[in-house]
């Protein structure tokens, strides 16, 4: 049940909504967990920092899916070797391992993050640093 309406939390269409099911989500769940309620409210900034991006980037943000496969083939490749003869030998293959995914990233043909959802950022980024100069300037003219 709980994990189900924190779910719910995710589904929402834009940041101001995901904000609001969080709030509610937590006077629910602390009517009868009231522990619950009061880590769900110390840990809001950190939970809801994926809505700081673009919303078409938000299911690769909160998923820790990439990550996890990506150790998952370090360690398959180190149980091969077994012992390393020193750390700079462990830190060449995992190095390897990196790269080697790096580039299938970069050129695959469903990217991680595209090119184009990356330009997302920017003009976000644009936007805010000129909202940023210009209300100043508003507010005193």
């Amino acid at each position: 049940m709980v994990a189900a309406a924190f779910r719910t939390i995710f589904a929402q269409p834009d940041a101001e909504h995901v904000r609001e099911q969080y709030d509610q989500i937590a006077v629910m769940l602390g009517r009868q967990f009231p522990k619950v309620e009061q880590m769900m409210i110390a840990a809001r900034e950190d939970v809801l920092a994926f809505t700081a991006f673009p919303p078409s980037h938000w299911r690769k943000i909160w998923s820790t899916n990439p990550l996890e496969r990506l150790n998952k083939e370090v360690k398959r490749r180190t149980d091969v070797v077994g012992a390393f003869p020193n750390p700079p030998a462990l830190l060449r293959l995992a190095g390897a391992v990196l790269v080697e995914a790096h580039d299938e990233w970069q050129v695959a043909d469903r990217r991680y993050l595209s090119e184009g959802s990356m330009t997302q950022l920017a003009d976000t980024a644009d936007t805010a640093d000129t909202e940023e100069v210009t209300q100043p300037a508003l507010m005193t003219a």
